[in-house]
């Protein structure tokens, strides 16, 4: 055949193939070692042979297969069989090219080439214009690998994954651009540099409402918990429009209005964003939109809704959001009718309901009082607390007529469920019984969720367990009327290793102190159960010693036995200390003076069942004896020499009922405290003045026996206001008083306000420190100013603590807190007064670490100066150990 036929062929063969299907850049040629044969008619061929070129990585009998083309079969060329390959090879998005080329005809049978032009494989790829921690998390999203095809879908899908991960983050201009680099050591590999250009970051700048008229716009705002706007601080906006309109309200008997007015100048113009960021998100938007709709419904506005909404854009940094809102008429509870109760009549059931007739129509409310209401009582625990573990109940509205809903409330009672079995799972170090004797449920005992949530309430109260993950595992049986009931712990840490310096009177104090909280002694003999230490039984014991230098060193230890006996919950605890202070001259030299203090103390603890088990009694006996030779630094009285008795009777009432020690969440905490020794000078009678002329003699021998009555109180209370945010409200008093005006106050036991607490020189006089934040330590003592350093008989301080939690890991429980704090010391009763007080207010951190406690560090700014201290006011800072700070 010439050459020029076999061109003409060929390219009436193509010409075929091509105009039934086209495809990219592949191609289709015809070879040599054609016959002399008439092209111009398709005709069909059995398919001899095929053969691959051109790759490199993929398996030629694969692509074979991919294509369809089977030796052996018969195909029609020209014809749909070639274009049919061509196209599925292509479809494959591995290869730049497609060429398939009849190599040779003999007789009927038909030779074929494929030869592919591979794409590009991925040797590496990086990132420019992102952040480390970005970078690796866009890594695991985009899923690429080394050796991967470089091919168009491969782009689009990667820039479409980074987009979405910054739109997520509120960069919605964000733009992303592939380069592919040729790898100069590898062969038809490239390398990626995928640029990011984040732009600014997007919030929302404005959230426009219109046509609400029962909620204010800040309420509406509110109920969007994820949609909110970005943080704003314009003190310069005139704060008078706002205050005069509230007066107007107010005048005008409108209080509502008021209150409204000025929360809308306070959300419009001090939006401090700190635990929700300002990001848009559309699905959390869609959620917040319902979310309003439910607040109104429960407000009893049912029939209210959005009637339209739009997202827009302000800038390149800024959208807003438009709601038009058609709030509707408010609803109110109608009539109420119970079906199915029998245990309970119509009228305790209402009464614990607490829904009226004419109340406007919060189904929030009906839900709360009807389910679980954390701070009252509700039905489902009016049943669940008497063995109704299978009771359900259903609010069910039967009728709307005009404003009012009338509801149904239909009640499955079932049968009272008895307690089977108790178990605990989880406690590895402490042992069963002493877990056992904190739980309120018994078996045998009708199923109470009071007593399952007071069960976990003490548990948590321990502090050997994660407060955290406590869970009651619940497992009811109904075919026999009984439940399981199995509470899964998690062992914390709970020794305490105190390892402290605080700052006081000039000199550094180190101390340092161990404390094991879940000690076991009956162990101690048993050298296997030193794991390092023998423990699981519940016992706390303590050491502790205190030095600076030579001059003052003291040292104490401690045992609390928290179930004398095993059988109740009454509390045995000792302690025995002593402490010695000198001037630090040698013994031998004339001038040498010292202060000796040696203490001994027991005493009884008792939880009581009246008005209720939450609160506990502590009566207890201190014995003291101060032993001052040519003392006269500390203390204006005497000779500075003697000895001073103390014997102190102490009975402390508390109530506790916070949900957790470490970080309580709500619940209350009160104790009232008071410490008195016998009234030797009155029981003796005798006349002092009279006895011994001589004023230091005089009162060394009056205060021989030291006489007081000392009255403490401290009552705290925690309010979740939103989630894991807590306000803090705590109040602390002290008075100490005397029995004979000729002998006045004691010139022990005193109170000592200001600064971190942390000084702790209680031991050497029998004297308590206050700690005070935006003050120096001890600086609102009264006379401190000159050095007298004689104390106070009266404190009292005030305390507003906001706390949000970074960490709740029981490892390292840590949050911040912002507080105002207000007190003051006196001298004398005619002195007090409880309002004229020093004020401070700052922020802080503290750090849990189990095996060194409490650790804190607060900035405060008292704001009033201090007579006769120039820094004992402003900028502070403190360091806490222990909640010296408390």
């Amino acid at each position: 055949m010439t050459l020029y036929k076999k061109l003409l062929i060929s390219l009436l063969f193509s010409l075929s193939l091509l105009t039934s299907a086209y495809i990219s850049n592949a191609q289709i040629s015809v070879g040599g070692g054609l016959s002399d044969m008439d092209f111009s008619v398709p005709r069909d061929y059995e398919l001899a042979g095929v053969t691959v070129t051109g790759v490199k990585y993929i398996d030629p009998n694969v692509l074979i297969m991919i294509s369809g083309l089977q030796i052996g079969s018969t195909i029609t060329a020209p014809g749909d069989d070639i274009s049919s390959a061509i196209r599925k090879l292509w479809e494959q998005g591995l290869f730049e090219d497609v060429v398939i080329t009849c190599t040779d005809i003999i007789g009927n049978k038909i030779f074929i080439n494929i030869d592919l032009k591979e794409r590009p494989r991925i040797s590496k790829f990086s990132f420019d214009g992102v952040k480390r921690s970005e970078a690796e998390e866009l890594r695991n999203k985009i899923n690429l690998t080394r050796g991967d095809v470089a091919t168009e879908h491969t782009y689009v899908k990667t820039r479409r994954i980074i987009e979405d991960y910054f739109y997520e983050k509120g960069y919605f201009n964000a733009e992303v651009n592939i380069l592919a680099e040729p790898d100069t050591t590898r062969d038809n590999y490239v390398n990626l540099v995928i640029d990011v250009d984040k732009k600014s970051k997007v919030r929302i700048g404005e959230i426009v409402i219109d046509g609400n008229e029962f909620m204010t716009d800040s309420q509406i705002r509110s109920a969007m918990k994820d949609t909110k706007l970005k943080g704003k601080f314009d003190p310069l906006r005139p704060l008078g429009p706002a205050v005069v309109n509230s007066a107007w309200y107010f005048i005008t008997f409108r209080p509502k209005a008021a209150m409204a007015e000025i929360t809308d100048y306070f959300a419009d113009n001090y939006r401090p964003r700190i635990f929700k960021s300002s990001k848009f998100n559309e699905s959390n938007y869609e959620a917040d939109k319902q979310k309003v709709i439910d607040k109104y419904n429960y407000k009893g506005y049912r029939d209210a809704k959005i009637v339209s909404d739009s997202v827009y854009v302000i800038d390149d940094k800024n959208i807003g959001i438009a709601l038009n809102i058609e709030e509707g008429d408010v609803y109110y509870f109608g009539d109420v009718t119970w079906v199915g109760n029998t245990k309970y009549d119509t009228t305790t059931l209402n009464r614990v309901l607490g829904v009226r007739k004419g109340d406007i129509y919060n189904r929030e409310l009906l839900e709360t009082n009807l389910n679980y209401n954390e701070g009252g009582y509700d039905i489902t625990s009016l049943y669940m607390d008497d063995g109704y573990l299978f009771f359900q109940v259903d609010a069910v509205e039967v009728g709307a007529e005009n404003d009012s809903i009338d509801l149904e409330i239909r009640v499955h009672e079932g049968d009272q469920a008895r307690i089977k079995r108790v178990s605990v799972k989880g406690n590895t170090k402490t042992n069963d019984h002493v877990v056992i004797r904190e739980l309120y449920t018994k078996p045998g005992q009708l199923f109470s969720r009071s007593d399952v949530i007071r069960t976990t309430r003490e548990l948590a109260t321990l502090q050997y367990f994660n407060a955290e993950t406590l869970n009651p595992d619940i497992q009811p049986d109904p075919s026999d009327g009984t439940v399981d009931i199995e509470y899964i712990v998690e062992e914390a840490s709970t020794d305490q290793i105190e390892l402290s310096a605080g700052w006081g009177y000039s000199r550094l104090i180190l101390s340092l102190g161990l404390t094991l909280n879940n000690f076991s002694l009956k162990k101690i003999f048993n050298k296997d159960a030193w794991t390092p230490l023998p423990s699981g039984d519940g016992q706390k014991l303590s050491f502790r010693i205190q030095t600076y230098g030579t001059s003052y060193i003291y040292y104490g230890a401690s045992f609390t036995e928290p179930w004398l006996g095993g059988k109740k919950p009454n509390s045995f605890t000792a302690s025995i200390y002593h402490s010695t202070y000198t001037n630090g001259y040698s013994k031998s030299n004339e001038y040498f003076a010292s202060f000796k203090t040696t203490g001994v103390s027991f005493g009884l603890g008792k939880r009581l069942e009246w008005p209720d088990d939450y609160f506990t009694m502590y009566n207890g006996i201190n014995l003291m004896r101060y032993d001052l030779d040519n003392y006269t630094t500390i203390f204006d009285f005497g000779t500075g020499s003697g000895h001073f008795n103390v014997i102190g009777y102490n009975i402390t009432i508390g109530r506790n009922s916070v949900s957790q020690p470490i970080y309580p969440r709500y619940g209350s905490e009160f104790v009232l405290s008071l410490e008195l020794t016998p009234p030797y000078s009155l029981i003796s009678g005798r006349d002092y003045e009279k006895e011994f002329p001589d004023k230091s003699e005089r009162e060394d021998h009056m205060y021989r026996w030291v006489e007081f009555h000392k009255w403490k109180f401290k009552a705290a209370v925690y309010t979740e206001l939103y989630d894991k945010l807590v306000l803090m409200t705590r109040l602390r008093f002290g008075y100490l008083g005397y029995y004979n005006p000729k002998i006045g106050v004691t010139p022990f036991q005193r109170f000592y306000l200001g600064g971190d607490g942390l000084t702790s020189y209680s031991n050497l006089d029998g004297r308590e420190i206050i700690g005070m934040r935006g003050y120096g330590n001890e600086t609102l003592t009264p006379y401190y100013y000159s050095n007298e350093n004689i104390g106070g008989n009266i404190f009292t301080k005030y305390t507003l603590e906001l706390r949000y939690p970074l960490s709740l890991n029981p490892t390292a429980t840590i949050y911040a807190l912002g507080f105002v704090e207000a007190g003051n010391c006196w001298l004398g009763f005619e002195n007090f007064n409880p309002f004229d007080v020093y004020r401070s207010a700052g922020l802080g951190i503290r750090i849990y670490l189990p095996m060194f406690g409490m650790l804190g560090l607060d900035w405060g700014y008292g704001f009033d100066d201090v007579y006769g201290i120039k820094d004992a006011a402003g900028s502070q800072f403190h360091f806490s150990i222990g909640g010296s700070l408390d």
